[in-house]
């Protein structure tokens, strides 16, 4: 059986990067805190809590006093880092830099009067944390209906920005949409080209493949965009955590699986999961 794993699966560079900051700070004697899990990797938060570094959750600010808190690489609101400021609390900026070109965006156009849209997942960090950057009230839009469905107030200006793990087809669906209804939109491709690269290749990749495996965590939306690519060009297509999930057996007709993971992947898992399929399938 032919294997094979696309060039980009696993870290990218924003993710990486987060990791190397817990990594610094752990062993520094200090107690680390993390604004969240700093990465949608359930193996990778369970490892590092065995390494004393704590999931804070936004409600139990008020209860700390000391420690260091690392931002996660989704970012978060203007004001989670006032308040971490305001309790003298030592903070680590992990937020992703292409994260962090969003939030700059959306400040400056609302502030110059422009309504904000944002085209992602309301629920997911990353775009609460945008909305927290808006010097006005953002609109998110999910799909191409939210699209269709949008008011839009004559002669107001708009700005489109997208969550940087966003399914860039879709993104362009919904660009569509919304020019044929704004005359004066501001469209900010913010897709990270890493997201738009992994995309692509999930998509050649599995259009070649019997069957399909994506690697990532439950709670990881690249990853789960990455398996509905998959899924639509594949019908055998399996999203796993780690190699304890490959507990299946493939049709007999399969001859090339393909490989792809998340953003936040660690190596050792996608090692792991490939290592499996090739003893095992």
């Amino acid at each position: 059986m032919e294997v094979k794993l696309a060039k980009s699966a696993g870290f990218c560079f924003g993710v990486k990067r987060a990791m190397d900051m817990v990594y610094q700070q752990i062993g520094t004697g200090k107690k680390i805190y993390t604004y969240g899990p700093i990465i949608h990797n359930e193996e990778v938060v369970k490892e590092l809590e065995e390494k004393g570094v704590t999931v804070l959750n936004p409600e139990e600010i008020d209860r700390i006093s000391e420690g260091t808190v690392i931002i996660r690489s989704h970012g978060v609101e203007r004001a989670v880092l006032e308040k971490l400021a305001a309790k003298g609390l030592e903070c680590v900026d992990a937020t992703c830099p292409f994260v962090k070109r969003i939030h700059a965006t959306v400040e400056r156009e609302s502030r110059l009067g422009k309504q904000i849209i944002i085209v992602g997942n309301r629920s997911h960090p990353e775009v609460q944390g945008i909305k927290g950057w808006c010097e006005t009230p953002a609109i998110v839009i999910k799909d191409e209906d939210d699209a269709l469905n949008l008011e839009v107030v004559p002669k107001k200006e708009y700005c489109v920005v997208a969550q940087t793990t966003f399914n860039y087809t879709k993104f362009q669906k919904i660009v569509e949409i919304t020019k044929e209804k704004i005359y004066n939109a501001l469209i900010v491709d913010t897709i990270c080209n890493a997201t738009e690269e992994r995309q692509t290749e999930a998509r050649e990749l599995s259009q070649a493949a019997d069957a399909m495996i994506v690697i990532g965590g439950k709670r990881s939306s690249n990853t789960r965009k990455l398996y509905e690519i998959c899924a639509d060009c594949c019908e055998n297509t399996y999203y796993v955590q780690t190699a304890a999930d490959l507990r299946f057996e493939l049709p007999e007709s399969v001859g090339f699986v393909g490989i792809t993971a998340g953003a936040s992947t660690p190596n050792n898992i996608i090692e792991e999961v490939q290592n499996y399929v090739r003893i095992n399938f």
